[in-house]
């Protein structure tokens, strides 16, 4: 499932496309958002399908070695270990990836040299090569295997990031969240489990969905009304000359604050004090952790932040913000 920080981030970033832009509509930016999401749920169904294709490229190398008008001995006699891979025997014979994958047409077939270069990568590499010479077999030690190539293997591979900016312009964004929402998917796999073993849904429940479209609306609604809030707890700044992207995160944690009573204050402070870390300037995590304490604090003090549900009522009036060393 697509964790709320990413759908988060997902958020704030149409939002600023949306800022950005003259004509757009609300109801095209929702489109946009939902293609967005949709197409990092499709990253990870393309992160799962990664140890397939390389299974079945090495498999081909070892077929054709076999063809040579004269083998070797090793061409004749190879070490299968890799494409009898006991987790990508379970990855591909999954009956909910599969119907993905058909459905939307997935595939690496027009990158064949992503697949060829990875598989070189990974073959000279020291933990590659121990799990080929050990002469034990486990589905441990294969899990191990592909979910150390997915780990180690993409970070620092140029193309596959290339790749990534060429098929959605979100993402390298995407990225770091599918590889672990992929990581933990691998990591419950467990040895002969049925093929209608399901995979992580795109959303948590339907509540996730019905979270992205109202706070999306939500801030775009109260847009004017929170900048004014804003301007007025920044007095010695020009909004002006505050990043946008600053008074945008800004906009996005008073709205979720206000707005959705069953999220504690403190989980929305402090996803919105993290988004800014990668997503603003070097300064902008302190300085919105600043504002932004200033100005829950005065809701609180007016009853203007109203929580429900168990453990939410009555939150304590406890200092929100974030010390210089947390956010570092």
């Amino acid at each position: 499932m697509i964790s709320r920080r990413l759908l988060r981030v997902k958020i704030l970033q149409v939002l600023f496309a949306y800022y950005k832009s003259e004509n757009e509509s609300v109801s095209n930016v929702e489109k946009e958002l939902l293609h967005s999401i949709n197409k990092a749920y499709e990253l990870y169904h393309y992160l799962l399908l990664l140890p397939i294709e390389l299974v079945d490229y090495a498999e081909s190398k070892i077929q054709l070695a076999a063809q040579k008008l004269v083998p070797s001995r090793e061409d004749l006699n190879p070490n299968t270990k890799f494409i009898d891979n006991a987790l990508v025997k379970l990855i591909r014979e999954n009956e909910t990836f599969i119907d993905f994958v058909e459905k939307k047409k997935i595939s690496w077939g027009q990158y064949p040299e992503i697949i060829r270069n990875l598989y070189q990568k990974i073959s000279t590499s020291d933990y590659f090569q121990a799990y080929m010479d050990s002469s034990s077999t486990s589905f441990n030690d294969d899990k191990q295997l592909i979910i150390c190539i997915l780990s180690k293997e993409l970070e620092d591979f140029d193309e596959f990031y290339q790749y990534l900016e060429e098929q959605s312009i979100y993402w390298n964004d995407d990225l770091e969240f599918m590889l672990s929402m992929v990581v933990k998917t691998l990591k419950k796999f467990c040895e002969g489990q049925p093929t209608d073993t399901p995979l992580f849904p795109m959303y948590r429940s339907d509540d996730d969905e019905d979270y992205i479209k109202r706070l999306l609306r939500k801030v775009i609604q109260y847009h004017e009304e929170n900048v004014k809030l804003i301007e007025e707890y920044t007095k010695n700044w020009e909004v002006d000359r505050i990043a946008s992207m600053d008074v945008l995160i800004m906009e996005l944690a008073l709205t979720e604050i206000k707005e959705f009573p069953s999220i504690p204050i403190k989980v929305s402070f402090n996803e919105y004090i993290e988004i800014a870390k990668y997503y603003s300037t070097d300064q902008s995590s302190t300085f919105i952790n600043g504002v932004l304490d200033k100005i829950i604090q005065t809701l609180r003090k007016k009853n203007l932040v109203a929580k429900q549900g168990r453990g939410l009522i009555g939150e304590e009036d406890d200092r929100l913000v974030i010390s210089d060393d947390e956010i570092e």
